[in-house]
């Protein structure tokens, strides 16, 4: 799959759509629905714990460089919607990829928040979730609700 393809553009403008649809959801991966190409959106400009933000974009064959400084903290997941878990990751990542539509090469440096959910998500098109990285079986919670 090319990332200057315009079925790829038209995936990147569908994940977006979705992700806007999903309250509290900070990033999509292809695979979730139902797409088996490596592709995600990410958008933690609203979420209270975001530090760093690039705003909304979308990585075509996304890579990680560089993780640096792991740290221990709880994640969600529109595919697990009933369990959050504790997850290490690195606070510092370096993300490889190619934008949809041009294909053109970006590399996207960051930190806290936005570091996670862009893990979170390689993972996702690695077709793995956060509950294959929880830090063990007492690291997996009931999510709560909130009214």
């Amino acid at each position: 799959m090319a990332a200057d393809d315009p079925e790829v553009a038209q995936l990147a403008a569908d994940l977006l759509a979705t992700m806007d649809e999903s309250p509290g959801c900070v990033g999509l991966a292809a695979n979730q629905i139902d797409v088996p190409w490596r592709v995600f959106c990410v958008d933690v400009s609203r979420h209270p714990k975001t530090v760093t933000s690039h705003g909304r974009f979308v990585l075509v064959n996304p890579v990680l460089v560089r993780a640096t400084r792991k740290e221990r903290a709880r994640e969600g997941c529109m595919s697990v919607p009933d369990f959050t878990g504790d997850v290490r990751r690195a606070t510092r990542v370096t993300v490889a990829g190619q934008l949809p539509g041009t294909g053109r090469q970006v590399e996207v440096v960051t930190d806290a928040f936005e570091a996670r959910a862009l893990q979170h998500e390689l993972d996702h098109v690695d077709g793995l979730l956060f509950l294959d990285r929880a830090v063990g079986p007492h690291a997996i919670h009931p999510r709560r609700t909130y009214q």
